[in-house]
Parts: structure tokens; C-alpha cells; sequence
């Protein structure tokens, strides 16, 4: 698989790691992905220079967790649909661009039209980025680490993932949103869509996207220490609580406004210049939008023994096989990160960019 970056980014993680185990830390001992004190926090980026990120790569394969929920639910079997949905009257007045996109006066950096095309671009003319995930299924034991033929397996976003865009402008995102607020956001959200059956959201995922200046569930504050994560209404462990939901279990994802930590959050980590200012923003959701279909109520979906999701395996490799690039989609090329796949190497696992599509 890929290797980590050498850098004073990774020196200073070795550090502090070394610096919080000796103090007892229980916050960042646990293996990545498995934080104890925020166990929804699932496949949550690390931020770059910390002590998650120093513990984030390992070699262990990932095995099926037996579906979790009720219906039992694992991966997302059907083809994958994203809405993106920008909470608060902060993201300012829309309009929308040459593109068909929806821009926002208050979006500095034009992550909201950058989000759009990348999810348009994802399942668009048979890409094979997207392949890697279909080799995961369900129905299967639990502990199985392969996929036999017949199983339901990963769906493809056949024409690409994206389904709807919402502005809420009801009123302000709070400053720091926890994760019950979240998924509250994601219940209005499906509402709003029409997806008001368990059956109409079954394949789907709500990404919450913050605006500029907040801080949902810690982000960008000295305790929070990550990009992003994904989570589901039903898991008892959110902060605040399950979310009651008369949709069905509705998985989503915490998108803050990732250029407010700049390089810490992967602004420039493939490409220089004015060019890798939004490197960050498709990094990181493309790692959430991978791991929820892969692990769609987490954690009964693909994990490693270690705690670790199919894009914490692979998170901020920057050489040999596996680092993040440019992958040209349909809509243009974005800086992506690979996805942990089980049968590479032949069977021995590795990060992986491209992989046939498994039906």
C-alpha cells in the first residue's frame, strides 16, 4: 500500500503521539477511527499533523460487521444518492452559475458548486474510482472478509451520485452544531427531498455542509482534530442522543467548512497554487461519501479489527501506490484520496484508485 508522507507534519504527530500516551491521553490512544470519547466520529479525516493522523495507516483487511440498525443495515445496495445540503442563512444569497450550480454569496472559496460537480462527475461514464467500493456486499457473515457473486454488493451511481441541492435558510446554523443537531438537519433535509419512507432512503446519504466561521461538533477548535465524519440517525452514541426520525434510518455526513483549517484539512496536498485550494474539500468527502456506502450504518458495514473504515486505511497517503492525484470524472478533475480494497495484492489489501465495477 501507499506510504505515509515524511514531512515535519508527520515528525510532529510521532510527537505529540508520544507526548499524549505518556500523559495518559485516552482521547488519541485508541486506534484511529475508534475514538472512545466521540464513538459516532466514524471514518473521521484526521487532521494532518495530529496525533490521529500519525496512527491513521495501517495493513489490516477489512471484514463485515453484520449490518447494524433496525433493519439490520451494511453497505449501500442500491445505486448511491447524494443530497447536499447547506444549513444556514450564513452560506448568503444563491445564484447559480455558467455550470448549472448553485453558488453562494457567502461561500469564499466556491465550495458549494466544487461539491456539486464532483458528486455529477461520480458514477458518470462508468468511472472506475467508484469501482473499488462494489467489491463490498452484505448478507454475508459476520467477520467475512470476501464477497461471493450472488451477494448484494456496493450499488454504482450509474449516472452520477448527486440527486439534490438544498440551501437552508430557515435561520443560522448554530456555531457549533453537535452531532444530534446534525442529524436533525438530515431529518429536515429528507422532508424537504420527499424521502419520507424508510424505502426512499435506503441508498441515500444527506452531506451537511457547514458554512464559513463554524465550528460543528468541535471542528476546527484545539479538541477536535478532524475534518469530517459520517454517522447515522439510529446510533445511541451520537452526541445529543439518536435522532427520531419517521423516515427511516437516514445516514449522513458532517461536512464542515473544510478551507477554514487550510492545510490541516488538505488545501494544497496534490496541487499547488490557487489550483489545490479546494485539494481538501473533494479529498475529505470523497473519503465520507466512500465510507458511508461501504459502512452505511456504521459500524455494521466494512471495518478493520483496528477500527478503521475503508478511506481511514487510506487517508493523506501522499507517495508510491495508493497516494492521492487528480482523477478526471465527467464534470473535471478533482485531487481524490484511494479506498482500501480487500483483494488487492491478491487478497493481502491495499490502496487503490481504480478497480473494475463489481455487478
Amino acid at each position: 500500500m501507499g506510504i505515509r508522507r515524511t514531512s515535519a507534519r508527520t515528525v510532529l504527530a510521532a510527537a505529540v503521539t508520544a507526548s499524549l500516551l505518556a500523559a495518559g491521553s485516552a482521547a488519541f490512544a485508541a486506534p484511529a477511527g475508534a475514538d472512545p470519547d466521540h464513538a459516532y466520529r466514524h471514518g473521521a479525516v484526521p487532521m494532518l499533523g495530529t496525533a490521529q493522523d500519525a496512527a491513521a495507516t495501517s495493513s489490516v483487511n477489512m471484514s463485515y460487521g453484520g449490518g447494524a440498525g433496525s433493519p439490520k443495515i451494511g453497505v449501500t445496495t442500491g445505486a448511491p444518492r447524494v443530497y447536499l445540503v447547506f444549513w444556514g442563512s450564513q452560506w448568503g444569497k444563491k445564484s447559480t452559475n455558467a455550470q448549472g450550480y448553485t453558488t453562494l454569496s457567502g461561500d469564499s472559496t466556491g465550495t458549494a458548486p466544487r461539491l456539486q460537480a464532483l458528486f455529477k462527475g461520480i458514477g458518470a461514464n462508468h468511472e472506475t474510482w467508484s469501482g473499488v467500493m462494489t467489491q463490498y456486499c452484505e448478507g454475508i457473515a459476520t467477520g467475512a472478509q470476501s464477497c461471493p457473486s450472488n451477494a448484494k454488493h456496493v450499488g454504482y451511481p450509474t449516472g452520477g451520485a448527486l440527486a439534490g441541492v438544498w440551501v437552508d435558510e430557515s435561520g443560522a446554523e448554530p456555531s457549533a452544531a453537535n452531532g444530534h443537531d446534525l442529524g436533525v438537519e438530515a431529518v429536515k433535509a429528507a422532508g424537504h427531498f420527499g424521502n419520507t419512507t424508510a424505502a426512499k432512503n435506503r441508498n441515500v446519504q444527506y452531506v451537511v455542509v457547514s458554512p464559513s466561521g463554524t465550528f460543528p461538533d468541535g471542528f476546527n477548535t484545539p479538541n477536535g482534530g478532524f475534518c469530517a465524519w459520517h454517522d447515522y440517525t439510529g446510533d445511541t452514541t451520537l452526541n445529543g442522543g439518536a435522532v427520531p426520525s419517521k423516515y427511516g434510518q437516514l445516514a449522513f455526513t458532517n461536512m464542515p467548512y473544510v478551507t477554514d483549517a487550510g492545510a490541516s484539512c488538505g488545501q494544497n496536498f496534490v496541487n499547488a497554487g490557487t489550483a489545490g485550494n479546494l485539494d481538501g474539500v473533494t479529498i475529505v468527502e470523497g473519503h465520507e461519501y466512500a465510507e458511508t456506502i461501504t459502512d452505511q450504518n456504521p459500524a455494521g458495514g466494512w471495518t478493520s479489527s483496528d477500527g478503521q473504515e475503508t478511506g481511514d486505511k487510506c487517508a493523506w497517503v501522499n507517495t508510491g501506490t495508493g497516494a492521492s492525484a487528480n482523477v478526471k470524472f465527467a464534470t473535471g478533475s478533482f485531487a481524490m484520496q484511494s479506498t482500501w480494497a480487500n483483494d488487492a495484492s491478491s487478497g493481502k489489501g491495499g490502496c487503490e484508485m481504480s478497480h473494475s465495477i463489481v455487478k
